[in-house]
């Protein structure tokens, strides 16, 4: 087995429970791991063989473009649409952070951090 990580993915959106962060959105930063096995990708050397990171973007970056209320939500349709797509994943850790949140004190992120293995 072997992993791929994309680390601090950063968009822009709105999500969140407040009204007001519907309309003026904040910074968000997402990390992403998955596990995969990679033998035949270490000797064929083709892409085809392995996890594009390119399309593990995509599906962040698509799924943080859709409002939610939690974190958590983001989450866990980032890890459903990564295991609905890419059938060589078997485990996924994906953490989603809401950078300088509106929580009324000096926090420089909140982050919710979910793991699942595909069933």
């Amino acid at each position: 087995m072997g992993t791929i990580k994309l680390q601090n993915i950063r968009t822009f959106s709105f999500h969140g429970c407040l009204m007001e962060e519907s309309k003026i959105g904040s910074d968000y930063s997402i990390d992403l791991e998955i596990k995969t096995d990679m033998r035949k990708s270490a000797t064929s050397d083709e892409l085809h063989d392995t996890v594009d990171y390119v399309h593990l973007n995509k599906v962040v970056v698509e799924e943080m473009a859709i409002r939610s209320k939690l974190l958590e939500h983001i989450a866990h349709r980032i890890i459903k649409r990564i295991f609905d797509e890419i059938p060589a994943v078997s485990r996924v850790i994906v953490s989603v952070s809401k950078l300088n949140p509106p929580i009324g004190g000096d926090v420089e992120a909140v982050t919710v951090v979910m793991e699942e293995y595909r069933s």
